[in-house]
């Protein structure tokens, strides 16, 4: 054979395996919602099309393996990334999304952290140039066609209770788009400035909780925001000081997702917050039992892969 005949032939099984990867992989008319595997943390990616939302990216790079096995080879562009607030469990595995994807917008609330891991992350954000919004609810995105309602933290709730760093700038504000990441500080538990937020495609809601704390699920609950919805992100991996009945009540999903990492040391999911879920006969997904939790939805129907 003719190294041109050979050179032919290979570029046509190039050609040939490219184009059944891309069937393989472009994305339908469905949106996927997927609890990444990534141990004792959060990291959730809604993935439409050819848009991505990631909401946390978890205590390693683990979340950057979800990506690369759920998003389009030839994607490179994450257009949303939401950290609910700054714990490493949420946000250590965006540093490594940040290098290696396009990121649109990086939400986050303004609270801002000491540690050396988050300094990193702000600094990833920082000189990459990628804009950043502060969250306060009552806000509605949209994303193509995926749409994100802010339901926490509100803004009375951050302007009693953030300072100003040093180095906040005149215009500089704790929520909107004219923001920098992490320009306040607060005496409060991380776990009270949680972003919660419903992800919505058509007829099909998502509860997305981070750690939110029973006390400003009340407060949720009293703002008459939360709705009926199809899934659930259980807050705080499970722990007893999680998720509320009145919460649970008000939200009424068909389908629990728990992350959590196999054999952790804080007993999580604790068995009041399963036999919550199991007297309502919810459908608990859970990261350490499953692997990647995959739920699909063309908007009416769902399905658990």
């Amino acid at each position: 054979m003719s190294k041109f005949r050979r050179l032919s032939l290979f570029l046509l099984v190039l050609l040939t395996t490219t184009i059944w990867l891309a069937v393989i992989f472009y994305p339908n008319n469905k949106l996927r919602v997927i609890a990444c595997d990534v141990g004792q943390g959060d990291a959730i990616l809604a993935s439409y099309a050819n848009v991505q939302i990631l909401v946390d990216g978890g205590p390693n790079s683990k979340v950057f393996g979800c990506l690369s096995k759920y998003m389009p080879f030839w994607d490179r562009k994450v257009e949303l990334i939401v950290n609910t607030h700054p714990q490493k469990d949420h946000f250590m595995g965006l540093i490594a999304v940040l290098k290696r994807y396009e990121v649109q917008t990086f939400m986050a609330t303004a609270l801002d952290s000491s540690t050396q891991d988050w300094k990193a992350l702000k600094s990833e954000v920082g000189s990459r140039g990628v804009r950043v919004f502060n969250s306060v609810s009552g806000q509605k995105l949209r994303i193509g066609l995926i749409h994100l309602d802010i339901l926490w933290p509100s803004g009375e709730f951050l302007s009693e209770n953030l300072t100003p760093n040093s180095n906040l700038t005149a215009g500089e504000s704790a929520n909107g788009s004219n923001a920098v990441l992490g320009a306040f500080t607060s005496k409060r538990d991380p776990n009270d400035f949680s972003i919660v937020a419903i992800l919505s495609y058509k007829d099909f809601d998502a509860l997305l909780t981070g750690d939110v704390s029973p006390l400003q699920e009340r407060k949720i609950v009293g703002s008459g925001m939360v709705r009926s919805v199809e899934y659930i992100k259980v807050p705080h991996h499970g722990s007893k000081n999680g998720l509320t009945k009145d919460f649970l009540d008000a939200a009424s999903p068909d389908v629990a997702v728990i992350s959590v990492g196999k054999n952790n040391s804080y007993g999580h999911p604790h068995e009041e917050i399963l036999k919550m879920l199991n007297d309502k006969k919810i459908k608990i997904l859970r990261t350490d039992e499953m692997g990647d939790v995959v739920v699909e939805t063309d908007g009416k129907e769902v399905w658990i892969d």
